[in-house]
């Protein structure tokens, strides 16, 4: 498996400083561009540095010592802050107690030399080899601040309350933007607000996510501001790049779908994977990733070839039953752990079954080995090549021996026991530091292992983030076509409504222009009456939009009081045949029809049949209507005339006597 760092996907940053110091004014860098494969070399200045990162967003930048490009823990962090999301700073050195660069680089089999230069290149190198500490000072949750972008302390001609509710009125709008903004983008967020007067003084939002995948930038409009900021530790923190591999036992269940269950050396299960894709490349990747196999086991006799060759690819010692264990035994042995499925189940009875068979012999081994030896080394050799633990023993201690016999065949003298005491308590001293290196290393496996499962977590949360989106997306949709639905069901009623209108209308138009030789005898002395709910110029012309009004028309008022002068021409300028009227008409609107000589009539005097917009009426009742106001005109044009002989008489009379 390849172990090198994603970092040679793109590029690692190398910096040693190279005059000057980062407290002065002008500090210059030695800069090494390694790709992977080539090295730029290149002599800038901090802010050339900064601009550089800020442009080309290196996966890695590298030093020998943080504090070399910044003066203090808080310009330290403030610098953290300030680099792309992408880019992460390495100390290469290791964490609070860093090595010298040397000593590293030469245990790594990286170039090095005391030039600025050189020191810039091994920091690359090493970083891209996954040497090193991650410096980290921030966590991956992120701050979005809405708050007040002006003081509300006076308005400008405003009064002071009006501007104060205006201003907090702009920060929940935009709350309110923000929020929708996250919750389309699915992230998983806590808010909180200080309610104001008007609206919001502030909302926060404290999102899952940093600040590249958040859907909100930094700004300054008007009223208001947002601000982006990521949540801070609570202090330096370092995070190894390497992750380190412990021995584990394996147990696999083959099949169609290939189960696979890693368990430590106490017994501990560590991960547990089902797949009914990947091949057995990928089965030994992904145990690769977990740890070193020092037994390959199987719940059954003999062992499937597929077990036995990833048994052979780790040259791990194989376990099976001595009959295939019952479906009793494996769920017993595997009830206080979590699965998923049958095979998983099978995977691990397996592993615990082999862990159980051997942990007596672990027990025995992790007694006889010196802390400053890995236990799981020695058990390595002694599980799977059958050695004794003297044995592994005294070639590791051979090993050791000749590296002390080179470092001590000049010894001119013989210690004294005082001396002798010395060194063995010196040798005892560092097989007890070995031995807490060993557990603070183990500490770190855990604390890796529950990041990784966090990350786990968190892509989990991802998946289940982008499912709400698309259920969220097709709810709209089906709510849009639902609309939609609705939208042509309620045009299909008025179609077929305008349809029953326009039948209607043709009706009408067959009564207005039939000459009756075509009619039936049931239609047959009518008449169509065009009906006008007031007598008002809107009414009138909305008749006359809806179906027309002609020479010679019927027109029906159903309220013909109130109209003025104006109107009664509007209705003369028609010049229907008669008018029928419901209620008495004005004085005015009277005399203008009377002189236009248009028939008027009470709506009494005909029997008007109604089917919504459309009236008729039989004919002679019409004409009768007609004959009686005719007589009325012929009255009234007498009473007219006579009153004029009269007042002609009147005024002659008055002439004479003046």
């Amino acid at each position: 498996m390849n172990a090198r760092t994603a970092a040679l996907d793109a590029v690692v940053f190398g910096v040693d400083i190279q005059s000057g110091d980062v407290r002065g004014d002008a500090p210059s860098y030695a800069l090494a561009v390694f790709d992977g494969e080539s090295i730029e070399r290149d002599v800038v200045s901090y802010r050339k540095l900064r601009r550089q990162i800020d442009s080309e967003v290196p996966a890695i930048v590298a030093t020998d010592n943080m504090y070399e490009l910044a003066e203090n823990k808080d310009a330290l962090v403030h610098f953290l802050g300030s680099l792309p999301d992408e880019t992460k700073l390495v100390q290469v050195t290791g964490a609070e107690q860093p090595e010298p660069l040397s000593r590293v680089a030469s245990r790594h089999g990286v170039p090095y030399g005391k030039d600025p230069m050189k020191e810039a290149e091994a920091a690359a190198r090493l970083a891209a080899a996954n040497v090193g500490q991650e410096v980290t000072a921030f966590t991956d949750r992120t701050e979005v601040k809405v708050a007040r972008g002006r003081s509300t302390g006076g308005g400008g001609g405003w009064s002071e309350d009006r501007f104060t509710r205006r201003i907090h009125g702009s920060v929940k709008k935009r709350a309110r933007e923000v929020e929708s903004a996250l919750e389309d983008a699915g992230l998983d967020y806590e808010k909180e607000v200080t309610e104001k007067y008007g609206g919001f003084a502030n909302a926060i939002f404290t999102v899952e996510a940093r600040p590249g995948e958040i859907p909100v930038a930094s700004e300054r409009s008007g009223d208001t501001r947002v601000e982006i900021e990521r949540v801070r530790r609570d202090g330096i923190e370092f995070r190894p790049l390497a992750k380190r591999r412990d021995h584990v036992l394996v147990g696999i269940d083959p099949g169609t779908t290939t189960a696979v269950a890693v368990v430590g050396l106490d017994g501990e299960v560590l991960d547990v994977l089902s797949t009914r894709t990947a091949d057995t490349a990928a089965v030994i990747e992904w145990i690769i990733e977990r740890g070193r196999p020092i037994i390959v086991a199987a719940d059954v006799t003999p062992m499937p070839e597929t077990v036995e060759k990833i048994r052979r690819s780790f040259d791990a010692a194989g376990w099976k039953p001595d009959r295939d264990l019952p479906v009793d035994t494996k769920k017993h042995r595997t009830r206080e752990e979590g699965y998923d499925n049958d095979h998983e189940r099978d995977a691990l009875a397996a592993a615990l079954a082999a862990y159980d068979d051997h942990a007596e012999q672990f027990e025995r081994v992790a007694t006889k080995v010196p802390p400053q030896y890995e236990v799981g080394t020695v058990l390595a050799r002694v599980v799977a090549n059958e050695e004794s633990v003297e044995t592994v023993l005294a070639d590791l201690t051979d090993d050791d021996g000749d590296e002390e016999d080179d470092e001590t065949e000049h010894t001119e003298r013989e210690l004294t026991e005082e001396e002798k005491q010395i060194k063995r308590l010196k040798a005892r001293v560092e097989r007890l530091e070995g031995h807490v290196d060993d557990l603070q290393e183990t500490i770190q496996e855990k604390d890796d292992q529950l990041d990784e499962y966090e990350r786990k977590l968190s892509e989990a949360k991802r998946e289940e983030r982008r499912e709400a989106r698309k259920r969220r997306e097709v709810t709209r949709l089906e709510r849009k076509n639902d609309q939609l639905e609705r939208d042509v069901a309620e045009k299909d009623e008025r179609i077929e409504e305008l349809e029953g209108k326009l039948e209607r209308l043709k009706a009408l138009w067959k009564l207005d222009h039939s000459n009756f030789a075509d009619v039936s005898e049931k239609r047959a002395g009518l008449v169509s009456v065009k009906v006008v709910e007031q007598f008002t110029k809107d009414a009138i012309e909305a008749a006359e939009e809806s179906f027309g009004l002609v020479e010679d028309d019927v027109i029906l008022l159903r309220d013909a009081s109130g109209a003025g002068r104006s109107t009664a021409e509007r209705l003369a300028e028609v010049n229907p045949r008669v008018v029928l009227r419901n209620g008495g008409l004005s004085d005015v609107a009277d005399r203008v029809l009377f002189e236009a000589d248009i028939p008027v009539a009470p709506a009494e005097m005909v029997t008007v049949q109604e089917v919504d917009e459309l009236a008729v009426a039989r004919e002679t009742e019409v004409e009768d209507a007609i004959e009686d106001w005719q007589e009325r005109a012929r009255e009234r044009e007498r009473e007219r005339t006579g009153e004029m002989v009269d007042q002609l008489i009147s005024e002659h009379r008055a002439g004479e006597i003046e």
